[in-house]
């Protein structure tokens, strides 16, 4: 037992520090931005979920490159592990292209389709364009980081997030208010310094790959096209996508119902989201594990050590939360007051995080759960389960709740919670009672 808890913090807290440090860049490029105004806390926030959605579709490729290579690291197949992660490359580089095009001709429009005032999306639109480009790097970035998470590099991939993040946060406080002999850009700046950050990442990722990497992995050696292994790639990428993208679609309709109750109601949602991040990016830090490990099983033929390693995980990760729940209880207040000296959004801020302080535990199963299933390679079943979740539990019930029964924000927040336990409590019900005789590596069609 001990053992294994180790084994799971090695991995975990590489992957916890990386996650919270983009959680913590999220956050206080927030409270930099926050002090324009109320109304940029709620551009940021719109913005955030819009790019949700654009990375949620392609964030399967990530995914898809994450489990596999651990599979076949576990397999001692690394050669297949290359060549699926280059097979990946190419299809971020397709999608890339498509990203800046979407950013460049339909920014206002989707900013207009989230019901934001007609001010919001006038002083939004520039800085949605600019996180769509950010978005192209963002993409090939979150594959190699799958890459790395896979062979088991969290460290190395927490030096690189912290370096990208730390990209981030500079350049929005110089950017943003023009610092150190740097142009006042406002918003403006907050967006360049976001596809600045992305964009170095970019390039050490690139370095990090065919370079240092090359002298284990040969990965200069370039794949060769195998169109059975690209429409695996594609076809798994496309499950983990489209269960992505119903959860952040979900999460835009969800904040397009709050945008109805006003701009103040729209920030003190946004607020709440960003704090109560702090417990959703340490669960998917806990979830990414939970693949590696049972990746890592599945591949050396013995998958019902993983269901071991699924379990500790789930058990590591559900008492994180809960101390970080407690501290959000207690400090709910001045931590949202942080953001904004706005009584009215901070007050119904905390007010949000008390209630959902211990209810992120199980966002926590679920992202844990979640990832032990990519490890089995039971993409199918995640697709199915996230799209009933979605579309007969969450997004019905925000709008009863909302619209219906008048229950304001905390109604949506009411709806949110409920969907995420049904989601979590049902992906760990199926991870249980999974025929484990029937696991095997996976292998495209033909092979």
């Amino acid at each position: 037992m001990l053992r294994s808890w180790t084994t799971i913090l090695a991995l975990a807290i590489p992957s916890l520090v990386a996650f919270a440090g983009q959680t913590m860049t999220g956050t206080l490029n927030l409270i930099i931005v926050g002090k324009l105004g109320f109304l940029f806390i709620a551009i940021v926030g719109v913005v955030n979920i819009i790019m949700y959605n654009a990375f949620a579709i392609f964030s399967g490729i990530g995914h898809t490159v994450n489990y596999l290579v651990a599979q076949n690291d576990g397999a001692g197949n690394m050669r297949k592990g290359i060549e699926r992660t280059y097979f990946a490359f190419y299809l971020c580089a397709l999608f890339a292209v498509f990203l800046i095009a979407v950013g460049w001709l339909f920014a206002d429009d989707l900013l207009r389709l989230t019901g934001g005032s007609a001010e919001l999306v006038e002083a939004g639109s520039f800085y949605t364009e600019l996180r769509f480009y950010a978005m192209a790097f963002g993409i090939f970035n979150f594959a190699f980081h799958g890459f790395l998470r896979g062979i088991g590099a969290t460290r190395m991939s927490m030096v690189i997030s912290i370096i990208a993040n730390a990209i981030m946060l500079l350049g929005t406080y110089t950017l943003t208010y023009g610092h150190w002999g740097m142009p006042d850009l406002g918003l403006k700046g907050a967006g360049l310094a976001i596809l600045l950050g992305e964009g170095i990442q970019a390039l050490v990722c690139a370095f990090v790959f065919w370079f240092p990497l090359n002298r284990k992995y040969k990965t200069r050696v370039p794949a060769r096209l195998d169109w059975r292994e690209m429409r695996l790639i594609a076809a798994e990428s496309g499950k983990l996508g489209v269960q992505e993208f119903s959860l952040s679609l979900a999460m835009y309709l969800f904040t397009a119902f709050v945008a109805r109750l006003g701009d103040q109601a729209l920030a003190a949602n946004e607020v709440a989201l960003s704090i109560m991040s702090f417990g959703f990016m340490p669960a998917f830090a806990f979830g990414s594990t939970a693949t590696i490990l049972v990746g890592r099983h599945v591949g050396q033929g013995e998958p019902k050590l993983g269901r071991r390693a699924g379990t500790d995980v789930a058990i590591l990760g559900t008492l994180f939360l809960i101390a970080l729940g407690t501290l959000e209880l207690i400090f709910a207040m001045p931590i949202a007051h942080i953001y904004t000296s706005d009584p009215d959004v901070y007050k119904l801020a905390a007010h949000l995080i008390s209630v959902s302080a211990y209810l992120q535990i199980f966002d926590g199963l679920l992202n844990v759960y979640a990832g032990c299933m990519r490890g089995l390679g039971e993409t199918t079943f995640l697709l199915r389960i996230s799209v009933i979740c979605s579309w007969v539990i969450f997004v019905p019930l925000a709008y009863l709740f909302l619209f219906v029964f008048d229950w304001g924000s905390m109604g949506a927040w009411l709806a949110l919670y409920l969907y995420l336990t049904v989601f979590g409590i049902g992906v760990m019900i199926r991870f249980y009672r999974t025929d484990w005789s029937l696991i095997r590596v996976k292998e495209a069609a033909g092979h």
